[in-house]
């Protein structure tokens, strides 16, 4: 334990190289999902009827999926063979991101569309009385549901940060280049360093402790 502090204090630049590159991927995943994410999530809470909890029920079912599922299943488009192999993305940065950017973006709809369930029936009306247009519609309902919103965002990096299915798959675990946080304590373990994994875990529940937070933080603000 005690290396395990010296390696981060001491500011090795390999793992924090390592630290880096897993915020960095999964910032640009659970930014990128917001783009579908969150108008999905408000398409889901305006559409009324069977359709609207049969896709609620999928989306969900999607936010579930096994990591490795998703790596298989990206991989299969990216690899030589697939329809998208012409872009490069295989084991490379751009790979994990669009494997993160499918875990964090049914997330961010299903907590989306929680969140807007719960608002004011009334809110509607209001909107629908004063005549707002589809675009001002949106924005005050993602405005109205701020909180929710946030959440979503908090939740879906805290599952792209910890997974390890997708950044194995899809980066290879290239040293320098595409090994994470996730991958990296996989491999360290398996060859017996345990001191930097155990410095990688550290991180990661200082992370996963901090999205708690924040995410319980918003929920009582909420209230």
């Amino acid at each position: 334990m005690a290396e395990a502090f010296r390696l981060l204090v001491a500011g090795d630049p390999e793992t924090w190289g390592i630290i880096g590159r897993s915020l960095s991927f999964s910032f640009f995943a659970t930014l990128f999902s917001m783009i579908p994410g969150l108008p999905l999530g408000v398409f889901m809470a305006w559409k009324a009827g069977r359709g609207r909890r049969a896709l609620a029920s999928f989306i969900n079912a999607l936010s579930a999926l096994p990591t490795v599922v998703v790596g298989l299943f990206v991989y299969s488009f990216l690899s030589r063979s697939g329809s998208l192999g012409f872009l490069g993305f295989l084991f490379a940065p751009p790979g994990i991101v669009v494997g993160q950017f499918l875990l964090a973006m049914p997330l961010v709809a299903s907590v989306t569309y929680t969140g807007l369930s719960k608002l004011d029936g009334r809110f509607g009306e209001t909107l629908d009385t004063f005549g707002a247009s589809p675009g001002l519609r949106l924005l005050e309902t993602l405005r109205e549901a701020k909180p929710a919103i946030l959440s979503s965002l908090v939740l879906a990096f805290g599952r792209v940060i910890g997974e390890v299915g997708v950044s194995t798959m899809l980066g290879g675990n290239i040293r320098g280049y595409t090994r994470t946080m996730t991958t990296a304590i996989a491999l360290d373990a398996a060859k017996g360093e345990f001191e930097r994994a155990i410095s990688f875990g550290l991180v990661l529940f200082l992370i996963s402790v901090s999205v708690n937070l924040a995410v319980n933080g918003l929920g009582a603000h909420e209230r």
